[in-house]
């Protein structure tokens, strides 16, 4: 029998989780509640979804799986709408990146033999439902927090289910969940946008900090273009393990900053050796909630076409250019042209294929 799936929420991730389950079930029946009806009425012309509500009501009954897929305040004040409407075999399921404060409502409100957390560690810069692509979430690690009283034939077959979709199901506890990521996502998120700030706060009035940041700095800053709301929501329900994280951090900044006062050699070496050890022994297929980019650095000579002449060799092998540019500032990195790919497997075939061309190329 077709499953039937509610969405409420529609955006980058749960339109991305709603195109995978098309892909890979298409006989199962979709649902969706959003508060753009120009997102819903974009999913059901396209065919990801069958039916839009334009409220959480009757329709969501009989529902195998529902996914709270909206910012996470939504989602804990949608628990006490969707209760009624739930069947004893439903599976309740989330996507937020903070497992706590939903998990506390479902308990306060007796859902937890519905419920399992969901979070998958996937995401962009870019947001929405006209964003959300089914190959986001493949091979991308997918988090999945148990409530205590949920059956573990339901935590099973979500995990089957999340497997099916091409994701990686790792199962935790849900405060775990919450440092974990708050040390690996959103940390970096902070220190990411606070540097950005810092720069412009002190930048020159000629602005020269920002012509020439390029290259190690824009990577390192890249997620500062992730969605304001949804970090402003995340530090708020995170809270506490954010409070620490940043506090035990500022010590590790208080203490590389003792150092380059005390001109302590040995203490910088070690520093900077045992980050890049660190860093060098991080599996490249690694799939963790900062979404990797796939580039490579190539030489070439300026001349009129230079450009234009890998584009085709590239093209003409089809192989698609997420982007394209000359790195001015070549700091951190080698090469003069920057190509940016979609997939790995597009970036090492392009890889292979310039160096036939005797182009020299350098792989990240």
């Amino acid at each position: 029998m077709a499953e039937k799936i509610g969405f409420i929420g529609l955006g980058l991730i749960g339109g991305s989780i709603a195109k995978a389950i098309r892909q890979y079930f298409p006989d199962y029946e979709l649902l969706a509640f959003d508060k753009s009806k120009e997102t819903l009425a974009l999913a059901v012309q396209e065919g990801t979804i069958h039916t839009s509500c334009s409220s959480i009501d009757e329709n969501f009954r009989g529902c195998s799986y529902i996914f709270l897929c909206a910012p996470i305040a939504y989602n804990t004040a949608y628990l006490t709408q969707l209760k009624d409407f739930l069947s004893p075999e439903c599976i309740l399921t989330d996507v937020g990146s903070v497992k706590t404060s939903i998990h506390e409502e479902v308990i306060r409100l007796g859902m937890e033999e519905n419920f399992i957390g969901g979070h998958p560690m996937a995401g962009s810069e870019k947001s929405g439902f006209v964003n959300s692509k089914p190959v986001l979430i493949e091979n991308a690690y997918y988090i999945l927090t148990p409530s205590a009283k949920v059956l573990k034939e339901k935590v099973e077959a979500y995990r089957n289910f999340v497997e099916a979709l091409k994701a990686l199901p790792i199962i935790l506890d849900y405060e775990e969940h919450d440092y974990v990521t708050g040390t690996i996502s959103h940390l970096p998120h902070i220190i990411a946008s606070s540097l950005v700030n810092f720069v412009h706060d002190t930048d020159t009035k000629d602005e020269l900090m920002k012509s020439l940041a390029a290259g190690g700095f824009k990577d390192i800053t890249r997620i500062a273009s992730s969605s304001p709301i949804m970090w402003q929501q995340i530090c708020l329900k995170n809270k506490k393990n954010i409070s620490r994280i940043l506090g035990d951090y500022i010590e590790v900044l208080k203490r590389a900053k003792d150092a380059v006062d005390e001109e302590s050699e040995q203490q910088l070496y070690s520093m900077f050796e045992d980050s890049k050890d660190y860093r060098d022994s991080m599996p490249n297929s690694s799939a963790g909630p900062i979404k990797k980019r796939f580039a490579l650095y190539c030489d070439i000579i300026d001349e009129a076409g230079g450009i234009a002449t890998i584009a085709t060799i590239l093209a003409s092998n089809n192989i698609s250019i997420k982007n394209i540019g000359i790195v001015h500032n070549r700091e951190f990195e080698e090469g003069v042209l920057r190509i940016e790919f979609y997939d790995e497997t597009s970036s090492s075939k392009a890889a292979e294929l310039l160096k036939k061309y005797r182009y020299i190329v350098y792989e990240v």
